[in-house]
């Protein structure tokens, strides 16, 4: 079943996950650096890349939802 859902997955639905995943990997890469050495800056800035992911794989969510009902429909 899951290779069928990502075989079927758009090239959008696609890009969004591993753009998102890159940046909640790059954000917890920067959040300990920052953390380690005790750098505030770069810290704090780490949880916005984070977040930038986590809003990316919701609108990968939205992409893959609308791709879903509109193949329902037919």
């Amino acid at each position: 079943m899951l290779n069928e859902f990502w075989a079927t997955a758009s090239t959008t639905y696609k890009t969004l996950v591993f753009s998102a995943m890159g940046l909640v990997a790059v954000g917890i890469i920067l959040t300990i650096i920052g953390n380690t050495s005790h750098n505030q800056g770069l810290a704090v800035m780490s949880l916005f890349v984070i977040g930038l992911g986590l809003v990316l794989h919701v609108a990968g969510r939205v992409v893959r939802g609308q791709q879903i009902r509109k193949s329902l429909k037919k």
